[in-house]
């Protein structure tokens, strides 16, 4: 057991102290750092006042404009203009950004807006939300419709949904799970493309710089497999307690946990979720690394490792677009029966279980499932590494499998 742990530690400094982790982690932390003070960096980026001209070829809809703009919260500014030669002056000149010609059709106002470049559609869409209300106003006094008609009819009607079922979960405990959701499939697409590869891409470069001839001589290759993955989760450990410690400590300064925590609908969280979230990421992390371990261990040349892990990936990112997609239906067939595949289930059924009532049988079986396939997993992986850090034929092919298996047994 000592060698296990001293081949472990080993993989956990090395990595540590790598000039990859170090860059990757300043950058992920100027990120966070970046999130936490977002407001601020807009600030200091902050536009000059935008003015807009404005020419009323027939009837006076300037100040019914200016009021609605100001009424809706808009920080834009309109100028008035004489005629559309003075205004593309000032166009040209600078001094706006665009300018809105309005003509009377029928008694209600009517514009066009006319810019240098029109890629950027904020102002035009809130002159064309003021103008819309200068017209509703036109027409509710055509109408003699009084203020509190009007308030009336723009009331919004009143709507709850509610679950017959009674462990059904609320409206507000939907949105709760949803966001923890998110987080956490973003957590397992993270983790394995990124820890998994790293677990293969340590095992090819060990056998590219042969390495691994010295190591096997005093430590087993199931060893040294498992030990890089218990190194690399330590590893992940350790990244994760940064981040998560730095961002807290900045949004704490500013007092915004609370406000990010219900924006992403992570506030008043169930227990019982948060434990099953943690499961099912190791649950996750462990099949996968089993699995890139073995790929990593059939390569000798860094340059085939990418398309050797080609297979995982796509495992990963399918599971990834399912759970996304099962986001707005999590009751689905094929969601339900994708949740009890072991390289879907990670995502899957934690979806499940953050956005219905499963029942505890179903939970249980979907671990039972993962765990056997972990074993199973682990046991052909073994046999797998042990013939595969020997093989330093070009390996680009899943059918170097066998040869890595029948080496294992010639041995």
């Amino acid at each position: 057991m000592s060698k296990f742990w001293i081949v472990a530690m080993h993989t956990y400094i090395q990595k540590v102290k790598s000039k990859s982790f170090i860059i990757s982690t300043a950058v992920i932390l100027l990120f966070i750092a970046a999130f936490a003070n977002l407001d601020r960096i807009i600030g200091l980026f902050g536009d000059e006042e935008e003015k807009v001209g404005v020419v009323s070829e027939s009837g006076d809809y300037f100040v019914s404009l200016q009021e609605q703009l100001k009424a809706s919260g808009s920080e834009l500014v309109i100028q008035a203009y004489d005629s559309e030669s003075a205004a593309q002056k000032a166009e040209k000149e600078g001094d706006i950004s665009g300018y809105l010609l309005l003509e009377d059709q029928d008694g209600v106002p009517a514009g066009t807006y006319k810019a240098a470049s029109i890629a950027d559609s904020t102002e035009s869409t809130e002159l064309q939300n003021a103008l819309q209300q200068v017209q509703t106003v036109i027409m509710t006094e055509r109408a003699n419709i009084t203020d509190e008609q009007l308030a009336a009819i723009y009331t919004p009607v009143t709507f709850e949904v509610e679950a017959l079922n009674e462990g059904a979960k609320s409206e507000d405990e939907l949105s709760q799970a949803r966001g923890l959701v998110y987080a956490m499939i973003f957590a397992i697409y993270f983790s394995v493309l990124v820890y998994a590869g790293m677990i293969a891409n340590e095992v090819a470069i060990e056998k590219s710089s042969r390495v691994m001839e010295i190591l096997i001589s005093s430590v087993s290759p199931i060893k040294q497999m498992f030990a890089k993955i218990m190194g690399i989760a330590l590893l992940t450990l350790t990244q994760l307690i940064i981040f998560v410690g730095v961002g807290y400590l900045l949004l704490m300064n500013d007092s915004g946990v609370g406000d990010l925590l219900e924006a992403f609908g992570l506030k008043n969280i169930e227990a019982k979720t948060i434990i099953y979230a943690v499961v099912f990421t190791l649950l996750g992390y462990l099949l996968f690394a089993t699995m890139a371990a073995c790929l990593g261990s059939l390569v000798s040349k860094i340059e085939d490792l990418q398309q050797m892990l080609l297979p995982m990936t796509m495992l990963v990112l399918l599971g990834f677009f399912i759970a996304m997609s099962g986001l707005s239906n999590p009751e689905t067939n094929f969601i339900t029966i994708t949740s009890y595949i072991p390289f879907f289930t990670p995502m899957i059924m934690f979806l499940r279980i953050g956005m219905l009532d499963i029942a505890p049988l179903e939970i249980a079986i979907s671990i039972g499932l993962m765990l056997l396939t972990i074993g199973l997993l682990a046991y052909i992986g073994a046999k797998v590494y042990k013939g595969g850090v020997l093989m330093y034929s070009n390996s680009t092919s899943l059918k170097d499998i066998r040869k890595a298996i029948n080496l294992t047994r010639n041995k």
